[in-house]
């Protein structure tokens, strides 16, 4: 009988290995219910090796905070190509793949983290480097939402609008989560609404921001997810 030899990794590509394989349970389970024996486990190696290469399971868990956040950040992505209502309804697609695929670990990233993690307490500077990763994934959101709209520097009211609907989709996120009562697909078509009803609210104080909301409904065809708003309003208020 012949036995098969496991090839050796290297140190860099053990580590994301493991990074890799605390993820995946992270998105399955909260952080504080995953143990270092169940991650070395998957990667079929030993506990005091796991220890070897992070020093305890917080270092692994912000290692794997830190490629979701990577991945959510990269969500936000999308070409300037088209009106801005479908671009949105992209990202709003991918943002929502990216939370039911990693629904623990979505909540526990949006919530800063594991409270208690089973080697001990987290630290001040822990709970300051999950938040810098969290702010990071929305400055991040931020900053493509204003490529989209090709402006470099924005007023105030643009800003709040943004900030606030970015922490909209965080929320609306997490509820549905819990329980999941709403058609997800409907919810991202919602946000993209959520969007264009902050600008318009906006844009009913301040001349710039009318500008604005003009320019995006310009481009807006018949059958986009601005219009479909516009029209779904209107029949709000016809008689019935």
């Amino acid at each position: 009988m012949t036995t098969g030899v496991r090839r050796r990794m290297g140190v860099e590509e053990r580590r994301q290995q493991l990074i890799g394989v605390a993820l995946e349970l992270f998105s399955r389970r909260s952080p504080d219910e995953v143990s270092i024996d169940e991650i070395a486990s998957a990667a079929g190696i030993s506990r005091p090796l796991v220890y070897h290469y992070f020093p305890g399971k917080l270092s692994l868990y912000e290692a794997a905070l830190k490629r979701a956040s990577d991945d959510l950040a990269a969500r936000f992505m999308e070409p300037r190509e088209g009106p801005l209502g479908a671009r949105l309804l992209r990202v709003m697609r991918r943002f929502f793949d990216f939370v039911e695929e990693h629904g623990p670990g979505f909540s526990a990233l949006m919530r800063g983290g594991p409270a208690v993690p089973r080697d001990g307490l987290r630290s001040r500077d822990a709970v300051s480097r999950t938040n810098a990763l969290i702010d990071g994934v929305r400055q991040a959101a931020y900053d493509q939402i204003l490529t989209h709209l090709r402006i470099d520097n924005p007023p105030a009211r643009l800003e709040l609008v943004i900030r606030s609907w970015i922490s909209l989709a965080e929320s609306t996120a997490l509820i549905w989560l819990d329980g999941r009562r709403i058609p997800r697909q409907e919810l991202e078509a919602q946000l993209v609404h959520d969007f264009a009803a902050l600008t318009a609210v906006s844009a009913a104080y301040d001349e710039e921001m009318a500008d604005l909301l003009r320019r995006i409904l310009k481009d807006e065809p018949t059958d986009g997810p601005f219009t479909d708003l516009v029209d779904r309003l209107v029949a709000l208020g016809a008689p019935r």
